[in-house]
């Protein structure tokens, strides 16, 4: 055991002194860079196209009104997604506050947690805005990722789920 110890510490450790040596040049030459042949190289196809709005842009949008970044960004359904549920919020919001307006009124025991009840409303409503907003800032980052996602079965008759990655 010590002696494999110590062949992986040398290992380790001789190509770390090689690389401390700093090389020398003769103090009469001067290096020189030449531009690359034009013939000699290859041109590189761009691979990343423009977002439609930039993710800071679409994250802004979605955090005023969640849907519409996603829309600007081409997600359509998720954006319609996003607006439904701000609807369903807001409109459930809306009618637990009147109904707590009413169990006041009417001078109700259960007027306390009718108000706990319209928290939870306004807390799922700011959770909407802030979750609208991470997944337009995240969704225009990655909206040209080439992910191919396939099931396929598994040895054993498992399903499994993946996807290819182009570099």
């Amino acid at each position: 055991m010590r002696t494999l110890t110590v062949v992986v510490l040398l290992a380790i450790a001789a190509p770390a002194s090689q690389a401390q040596l700093i090389p020398t040049r003769p103090t009469g030459q001067q290096q020189q860079q030449t531009p690359p042949d034009p013939a000699d190289t290859i041109p590189v196809p761009m691979f990343r196209e423009d977002p439609p709005v930039s993710p800071v842009g679409a994250a802004v949008r979605s955090l005023i009104l969640p849907g519409w970044g996603q829309s600007v960004a081409g997600r359509r359904v998720t954006g319609a997604v996003f607006i439904f549920w701000e609807g369903l919020t807001l409109t459930m919001t809306i009618k637990s506050l009147h109904q707590k307006e009413y169990q006041k009124r009417v001078g109700a025991e259960t007027a306390t947690e009718k108000g706990e009840e319209v928290q939870d409303w306004w807390i799922l409503l700011a959770f909407n805005h802030l979750l609208a907003a991470a997944e337009a800032y995240v969704s225009t980052n990655l909206w040209d990722f080439p992910a191919d996602i396939t099931a396929e079965p598994l040895p054993g008759g498992d399903v499994g789920a993946g996807f290819k990655v182009y570099w």
